[in-house]
């Protein structure tokens, strides 16, 4: 009666201890520190099986241990497929030649024989195997005792407890992610709503540019935007910052190619008073305006190479010093960089830093050029319609089918800022409450155009003006080219009667763009 007593206190320590595990590895461990004191074993394991079912892993001994199931070179296989526990000596098991054995037996401290008996839920669920390690034991007569019994009932009872425990946890939390997700998704997609009044358009290609754009939005990565000139990249670098955290910081836009290099490096790096002839007064430059907002640096391709140098220092810090200044200064900006330019061309041809590129494309956008999503088209007009409405106060009411057809075969080289163009021309030419028609659009013009450029011949082709050499004299490329620029730019100056800005809107570019590049090819108004 005695023993019977000790027995049953000692059980009942032995079962508060497992019941007060927080976890199904706290427990394990508890368990098999138990079984080895109690009954004297020199080591015991638990393999637990995994979620799949085909394989034991001893978590407690080595995580990397594992026995598949269906490996019938050691006991444990056996063991799950027959349902029953089985003794093995140390020398049966050598004879197996099994490395995963043979690296139980090494850690059991001095065992001659291991106990290997599945454990299963009071449902019949496997839940893994019980290894116990013993010198000489007598393993009937321990497994036949009542406290055996007893502690091993309990284990798997609080197993499967902690286990659906888990599960439960587990669903929880993926119910959770989802409802999470389904609040995200439907954030991104008020969003891109929201979005869509400015980067019009119904194409697969602008619905997965707004997804991208709000998804930049979120975070401080540095953002590249690549696209041909018109295709509206500033207005995703507008979108990154109005639906960024920063919103209601400053947005502050620098066009590297409109400044002058000379004067670039001032405009954004400011410069100390007395900093050089003529700096009466400190100025700050645009990277310290940029503070706690965006920064758009468009045109970056046109960065010339020193400056280059000196912003990627700035982006990797954050810290600037301004010309003639002591001390640097700091400014927590989000930077967005657009261009046109194939900027790896560039980086090939020794013009642009490649640390630089990788630098500013940590979150690379494309945007498309119109021609290779006709279907945003009849959108595009239809708002470029109400924005000329709004803003004029009359206007026609919409575009006819016909003139969107004739629209659809002109490949507009200049984009969506050739596209508004078009339209507010034919605006002007359309009476009021009336739809724009086919002839109101002037396209012959530019289709003409479009169609002696496509027949030049590269052998015979007539100079643009005078001073431009023909094609087949070029040995300077890059001369040629600005050579050409500039007799482009003469020639619409010309034609606009030197009214830069409307020779500017005419090329598709920014009027402080025209400025510079009037300026640096010595263009005169007159031509």
């Amino acid at each position: 009666m005695g023993r019977m007593q000790m027995e049953l206190h000692t059980g009942i320590d032995l079962a508060v201890e497992l019941v007060g595990q927080r976890d199904r590895s706290t427990l394990l461990a508890c368990a098999t520190a138990q079984l080895e004191r109690v009954f004297g074993l020199s080591r015991c394991w638990v393999l637990e099986l995994d979620a799949s079912g085909r394989t034991l892993l001893c978590p407690a001994l080595d995580a990397e241990l594992a026995f598949e199931c269906d490996d019938f070179s050691h006991p444990f296989a056996h063991v799950l497929r027959e349902g029953k526990a089985r003794a093995l000596s140390s020398a049966a098991c050598a004879r197996l030649d099994h490395a995963g054995l043979s690296r139980l037996f090494q850690a059991s401290r001095g065992a001659d024989s291991i106990w290997i008996q599945p454990l299963r839920s009071a449902d019949q669920r496997t839940l893994g195997i019980l290894v116990l390690c013993g010198v000489d034991p007598v393993w009937d007569a321990l497994v036949a005792q009542p406290l055996f019994d007893g502690l091993l009932s309990l284990i798997t009872l609080q197993w499967v407890a902690h286990r659906d425990r888990d599960d439960r946890l587990w669903q929880q939390r993926l119910l959770s992610r989802s409802l999470s997700s389904l609040r995200d998704n439907e954030t991104e997609r008020q969003k891109s709503d929201q979005l869509a009044r400015s980067l019009v358009g119904q194409s697969r290609a602008m619905a997965d540019l707004r997804g991208q754009v709000i998804r930049a939005a979120g975070s401080q990565l540095s953002v590249l935007v690549q696209g041909e000139t018109g295709c509206g990249k500033d207005l995703v670098a507008r979108g990154l910052h109005d639906f960024s955290e920063r919103s209601d910081g400053p947005f502050v836009v620098v066009n590297c190619a409109a400044i002058p290099d000379s004067l670039l490096e001032n405009e954004l790096f400011g410069h100390a008073k007395g900093a050089f002839s003529g700096a009466d007064a400190a100025k700050q430059g645009l990277l310290a305006q940029a503070d706690g907002g965006t920064l758009f640096l468009d045109e970056i391709g046109d960065m010339p190479m020193a400056l280059q140098s000196k912003l990627l220092r700035v982006l990797e810090t954050r810290q600037f010093r301004p010309l003639g200044a002591r001390e640097e200064v700091h400014s927590d900006f989000r930077l967005v960089a657009a261009t046109h330019q194939p900027l790896q061309e560039r980086i090939g041809d020794g013009a642009f830093r490649r640390d630089l590129f990788y630098r500013l494309s940590q979150f690379p956008l494309r945007v498309k050029p119109l021609r290779e999503r006709p279907e945003d088209l009849e959108q595009l007009c239809r708002h470029f319609v109400r924005i000329y409405r709004e803003r004029e106060g009359r206007g026609p009411l919409g575009i006819s089918s016909h003139a969107l057809e004739h629209l659809k075969q002109y490949a507009f080289p200049g984009n969506v800022r050739e596209l508004r163009n078009v339209i507010e021309f034919a605006c002007v030419q359309t009476p009021a409450q009336e739809d724009i028609q086919a002839e109101d659009l002037r396209l012959d013009a530019l289709a003409a155009s479009e169609e002696t450029d496509g027949e030049l011949d590269l052998n015979d082709a007539p100079v643009p003006q005078p001073g431009v050499p023909a094609l087949h004299d070029i040995d300077d490329l890059r001369a040629a080219a600005q050579e050409f620029e500039a007799a482009v730019i003469s020639a619409r100056l010309r034609q606009y009667g030197g009214n830069r800005a409307q020779a500017a809107e005419s090329l598709g570019l920014p009027k402080r763009t025209l400025a510079h590049k009037c300026q640096k090819f010595n263009v005169s108004e007159a031509g």
